[in-house]
Parts: C-alpha cells; structure tokens; sequence
C-alpha cells in the first residue's frame, strides 16, 4: 500500500511517538509510506527510517493546511491517509473532500474530546467537539486508543461501534525493551541513594504536576524520597515556583526532555501519572513494561482499562492530594503489585501494527 501520516510535527508527545512507531513498521513491511507535516520542527524527525519520506506543507496552522494538504493527495494519492490529533483529523477530512480522490481516511483520537476541549478558554477550542459530532462522520473510519476515547466518540457522533474501532498504541517497542536495559550515569541513582518518585510527560495542565508536587511534600514527611519529573512545557517555570514555596527543591528535579525515559522507570521505585485527563497514557504502560509500580489517577480515559481496574496498579481519584500521597507511599514501600508479561502483550508494537493496517485497507 501507498500509506500517508499525517499531524502537526514530530515535537516530543504520546501521539507523535505512536505515528513514528507505526510509519516504521509500516516501512518495514514493504509499504510505500510518508509522513506529511503541518510544520517542520520535531526531535522525533530523526527516529523515522530512512525508508520513510518527509513531507513539510510549512502551513504551520490548520486553516492554512487544507489546500495544500488537498494539492498533496491529488498529486500522491495515497492509497490510505491516517491522521492523528482532533484538528489534524479535521483538517484530513475537508482535504480529502476536496481533492476528490479515493484515498481512504482514518482518524486516530488519541484523547477523550470531550474533556479536552470541554474547559477550553479559546472559543475555537470550544466547537472542536461540535467540529467532531458533525465531521467525523465523514472519515472511512475513526480509531480510538482506549475503550473510554471510543464511548466518548460513541456520543458525541452517533455512529455505529463497527465504525469506530478501539486499537491500543504500540507502546511496547523492540527500541523500547532495548532502551531500558541502557547504563544510567545519574547521582540519584547511585546504591544507598533514597528511592526515586518518577514522572513522565509534558508540563502542561493537562499532567496536574501541582497536585503531584504537593502529594509528594506529604511523602517526604514520612520518607526521605526524591521526584524526578522528565519533559518540558510552559509551566516549568511555575511548577519551581511551587516546588520552591513547598520546600522541595533539594528533592526535586526537572531537567527537561530525556530521549531514553526507560532507563529511568527500569530504576525507579515508583512511577506516578497525574493527569485529569488522558487518551491511552503511554507512559504509564512503557513504566509497567519496565517493571516498575505504577500509581495514576483514575481519570479519563485509559488508567483504569491499563490497570484493569486497579489490580495491576494504584487508582486514586483526580485532583486528590492525600489519596495520591498515600498511593506513593505504598509504592515506596512495596505493596504495589506489578502487570504480568501476558497482561502487556496487548500493548506490544507486533499486535498492533496489523490491526491498523487492517483499519487502513478497510
């Protein structure tokens, strides 16, 4: 097959790392593919095969993409395009409408619409669920990463459970199973150093890192443990401030993107998600891949499907400082049971990549 991806860029994110993933293997199996780009940025740019062709529009915002987006499938008409990301999606639905083409479009939700856009404070963010009632019913089919993407999707479009299938991401990864068994040069780590509390993911609202911060300086009044919390984002500078106002800041650390997060949930003696929100939370199955406990909120969607309901992990409830403390403190102290090899198999890149091109091939 001709297969295109297409998103904003390849910047470090969940559903970035997941359309990487899947061009890769596409690639590998003989499949004609390109990644086509809203904007040319991205770190994980360099992670695609040399087998996998990058297409930049330069367009940079949604509006500005659809032609030269419709220009595109006229000129390569691929045989199937896969979008990722809500605006994205939209965009690749009116591009193909105008094009004309027989190109096959999926969309992949790799979060829960109405939750994301729900409290939104720009108005354009606000119709993006109204966007998705009325449009997505045009796509040749809708992916959804977890069961609770799929029942949000379910309500907002009406449509049918057969054309809105649930594929988890291909979170488990030979690079993955690779990466984690790499040499760690990092001082917290050193033997007889205190145990290290993980997090993984950008800092936006979206991870609430305010509720873990303030969970964790109820932790260190029982156990002298330390925080580390890898990724960027726009609230770096107002997370340190909070870390500084809770008397944290010889316990924690934010030191930004880290490329190989494995290495670290293979040593860490618990990892914690914090979100009010999620689609399939990525970090949180490559956490339990390396062995390592995991605590999260019970927040839509994905934790509970991940956790199966609980028994594979602690679920705490949203925004809940003393109960997400508490769950540390377990974890620091053993009591956190860890998933099974049989239970991960379903997040595994060699069972996910043919129930996508299944989706694609229609």
């Amino acid at each position: 097959m001709r297969i295109s991806l297409f998103t904003v860029s390849l910047e470090v994110g969940g559903a970035e790392r997941v359309l990487v993933t899947l061009a890769n293997r596409f690639a590998a199996l003989g499949h004609t593919v390109q990644v086509v780009l809203m904007k040319p940025q991205g770190e994980l740019r360099k992670e695609l095969c040399p087998e996998v062709r990058i297409v930049d529009l330069n367009t940079y915002r949604a509006v500005r993409t659809i032609l030269p987006l419709a220009r595109y499938l006229r000129r390569e008409r691929p045989d199937a395009l896969l979008s990722t990301l809500s605006q994205p999606n939209l965009v690749a639905i009116v591009a193909r409408r105008l094009a004309r083409v027989p190109t096959r479009v999926v969309v992949r939700e790799a979060n829960t619409p109405t939750r994301e856009f729900g409290a939104a404070v720009k108005p354009k963010d606000r119709i993006v669920p109204a966007l998705i009632a009325r449009m997505y019913r045009q796509a040749d089919a809708i992916v959804a990463v977890s069961r609770g993407v799929q029942h949000d999707l379910l309500r907002l479009t009406g449509l049918p459970e057969s054309r809105i299938p649930c594929i988890y991401n291909p979170v488990i990864t030979e690079r993955l199973l690779r990466l984690r068994d790499e040499p760690l040069q990092h001082p917290w780590f050193e033997a007889g150093a205190p145990p290290v509390v993980l997090a993984v993911g950008r800092l936006t609202p979206q991870k609430d890192y305010p509720t873990l911060l303030r969970a964790f300086a109820q932790v260190r009044q029982s156990h002298p443990a330390r925080l580390l919390i890898l990724g960027e984002g726009e609230l770096h500078a107002d997370l340190w401030r909070l870390v500084q106002a809770l008397g944290l800041t010889d316990a924690v650390a934010m030191p930004g993107y880290e490329p190989n997060p494995f290495a670290y949930m293979r040593r860490a003696r618990v990892f914690v998600l914090s979100s009010r929100y999620e689609g399939l939370p990525n970090a949180l199955i490559q956490a339990m891949a390396c062995g390592c406990p995991v605590v999260s909120t019970d927040c839509p969607s994905g934790p509970r499907e991940i956790l199966d309901g609980g028994r594979y992990g602690a679920l705490v409830p949203v925004g809940d400082v003393d109960a997400l403390a508490d769950a540390i403190v377990r974890g620091l102290e053993g009591q956190l049971p860890t998933a099974p090899d049989e239970w991960l198999q379903q997040f595994e890149e060699r069972h996910i990549v043919g129930q996508y091109l299944r989706v694609l091939e229609g």
